[in-house]
């Protein structure tokens, strides 16, 4: 048998949980930054294949979100998908790019392919 506080109870809980989910997806808006504009690269540096992945025959593509500021200069880069050893000679390249200058910071995709 049910007691009268135990339905009480759950939409409490429910309540809570509709809360925490709307809160998070608000959290999840404002913590990305948009895309403010395609900036072209002005300066691009080669990465080097790393050694271990030229033995392991590894090879993919590395998609990585780049922060540049107004005057071109990259700011920040995060690896979004790829293999791991592939990643850091793919960001360490980009971190040497150079971009137009815009209007303020932009963030951009970037993907990188190494191998075939």
């Amino acid at each position: 048998m049910n007691h009268p506080d135990s339905k009480l109870h759950g939409e409490r809980i429910q309540h809570k949980r509709r809360r925490l989910i709307l809160a998070g997806a608000l959290a999840l808006a404002f913590t990305f930054p948009c895309v403010a504009e395609d900036r072209a690269i002005d300066q691009r540096v080669p990465p080097e294949y790393p050694e271990l992945a030229k033995r392991m025959r590894i090879t993919g593509v590395v998609k990585m979100s780049v922060t540049v500021d107004a005057s071109g200069k990259v700011t920040e880069v995060k690896t979004i998908s790829g293999n791991r050893v592939l990643a850091v000679a793919a960001e360490e390249a980009v971190r040497k790019w150079k971009f137009e200058p815009g209007d303020g910071v932009a963030t951009l995709e970037v993907s990188m392919t190494f191998g075939n």
